[in-house]
C-alpha cells in the first residue's frame, strides 16, 4: 500500500445471493468517503462460491487467489445457496472460502459483537442485560474438525473391521462418517497471543473456551493458552467449557471481553452472539494472518430467499468495511466515520426488516452516507 498517495487496492468478491447487493451498497459508502477525504480505492472484482462454480467450474480459481494476494485487503460479501449444495465437498461454495482463508494465510477470525444503544430493544435479552453486550470473539481458523485428517464418509475403520462379518450375513452397522479434531501447539499459541494483545487494548480479560473435561485436543488448548497468559500478567484469564460458555453468553454477556475459541466452537458461539445484538445482519468479521491482506466479510449468509428484492440489510457490510479500514488499511479514522454513520442512522430510527422495520437496502445506504457526512 502506498500510504502517502492515499490509494488502496481492494479485491471485491460479491459472491452469491444478496452478496452483489450489499457489495454495491458498500462500494457506495467507500466511494463517498473517497470523494470527501481525497483518497482512492482501486477495485478488482473476482468470482467465488456459487458464482465461480457457474462461471469457471470451481469455487475459487487459483489464479484469482494469486492476484488477490497483492491487494491491500479482500472484501467478501456472501456465498452459497441451495443450488450448489448437492455436489462433492470440494465443489461446494464453502470450499472456496476455506481455500481463500488458507491461501491468504488467515488464521484468526475476529467477530466483534457490540450492541448499539438504540437497538437494545431489538435484542432477545432483557434490556438491562443486552445493554452490556460488548465483546469480541477470536476464533482459530486453520485447525480443528474442519481441517482434521483423515476425514471421510463411508466405511470407517470400525466398519472395515467388521466387513467380513457382514458378508457372512450378520447384522450390518450401517453408514458411518468421521472427522478428526487436530491442533498443534503453534496453532493454539499464535491465536492466543493475538487474543491477549487485543485484550490489552480493551478490558483486559480473556475467556478461553474448550471442552477439556472430554477432549484431549482441548486439554492441549488449555495448557498452551495458560502458558501464553504468563506473558500477559496484566490480563485476566478464565477457562470455560463450551456448553457453559453458551449458557453464560445468554445469561450475562457483559462478563465477556475477549472470547478465545477453537474453530468449531467459535463458529457456533459467534452466531449465538448475533442474537445478543439484535440480528445477524449487524455482525462484521475479519480474518487475519501474520502477513498479507486480511479477508473481511459480514457474518450473515447469502439469504437467497430475498436476493434481488432490495431487502437485504447492508449494515453488517458497512461495519465490515469499518473493520477493513481499522485492521486491514490501518485507517482507524475512516473506521470511526463509518461506525458513527451506522450509529447515527440507527439513532434516527432507521430499521430494516430483520430489526422490525421496513427500510430496504437503498434507503439504508442513503441514510448511512448522509449520517457519515453529518458526523464528519
Amino acid at each position: 500500500m502506498n500510504a502517502t498517495a492515499h490509494r488502496y487496492r481492494i479485491a471485491l468478491l460479491p459472491g452469491d445471493g444478496i452478496g452483489p447487493e450489499v457489495m454495491a451498497a458498500g462500494r457506495r459508502v467507500m466511494d463517498d468517503l473517497a470523494r470527501r477525504r481525497g483518497i482512492a480505492f482501486e477495485y478488482a472484482e473476482y468470482a467465488i462460491g456459487g458464482a465461480a462454480l457457474d462461471a469457471h467450474g470451481v469455487p475459487l480459481r487459483p489464479a484469482d487467489l494469486d492476484l488477490m494476494r497483492s491487494s491491500d485487503a479482500v472484501l467478501l460479501a456472501a456465498l452459497g445457496g441451495p443450488k450448489w449444495d448437492t455436489g462433492p465437498a470440494n465443489l461446494r461454495p464453502e470450499a472456496g472460502l476455506l481455500a481463500l482463508r488458507k491461501g491468504l494465510g488467515a488464521f484468526a477470525n475476529l467477530r466483534p459483537a457490540r450492541i448499539f444503544p438504540d437497538l437494545v430493544s431489538a435484542s432477545k435479552l432483557k434490556p438491562e442485560i443486552a445493554a452490556r453486550v460488548d465483546l469480541i470473539v477470536f476464533r482459530e481458523l486453520t485447525g480443528g474438525l474442519y481441517f482434521g485428517e483423515p476425514r471421510g464418509r463411508g466405511e470407517g475403520e470400525r466398519e472395515k473391521g467388521r466387513k467380513g462379518e457382514r458378508e457372512k450375513g450378520k447384522t450390518a452397522i450401517g453408514r458411518t462418517a468421521y472427522n478428526t479434531m487436530i491442533y498443534s501447539e503453534e496453532e493454539i499459541r499464535r491465536i492466543a497471543k493475538m487474543a491477549f494483545e487485543a485484550a490489552r487494548g480493551r478490558r483486559k480479560r480473556v475467556t478461553s473456551v474448550d471442552k477439556a473435561n472430554v477432549l484431549e485436543v482441548s486439554q492441549l488448548w488449555r495448557e498452551v493458552v495458560t502458558e501464553v497468559a504468563r506473558d500477559y500478567p496484566d490480563v485476566e484469564l478464565l477457562h470455560l467449557y463450551v456448553d457453559n460458555a453458551a449458557m453464560q453468553l445468554v445469561r450475562d454477556p457483559g462478563q465477556f471481553d475477549v472470547l478465545l475459541t477453537e474453530n468449531l466452537f467459535g463458529d457456533i458461539l459467534s452466531d449465538l452472539c448475533a442474537e445478543l445484538v439484535g440480528s445477524i445482519g449487524l455482525l462484521p468479521s475479519a480474518c487475519l494472518g501474520a502477513s498479507g491482506p486480511g479477508l473481511f466479510e459480514p457474518v450473515h449468509g447469502s439469504a437467497p430467499d430475498i436476493a434481488g428484492k432490495g431487502l437485504a440489510n447492508p449494515l453488517a457490510m458497512f461495519l465490515t468495511i469499518a473493520l477493513m479500514f481499522r485492521h486491514g488499511l490501518k485507517r482507524p479514522d475512516l473506521a470511526d466515520e463509518v461506525e458513527r454513520g451506522v450509529a447515527g442512522a440507527l439513532k434516527s430510527g432507521l430499521r430494516t426488516r430483520d430489526l422490525g422495520g421496513a427500510a430496504g437496502t437503498a434507503e439504508v445506504t442513503e441514510r448511512v452516507i448522509q449520517k457519515i457526512s453529518e458526523e464528519a
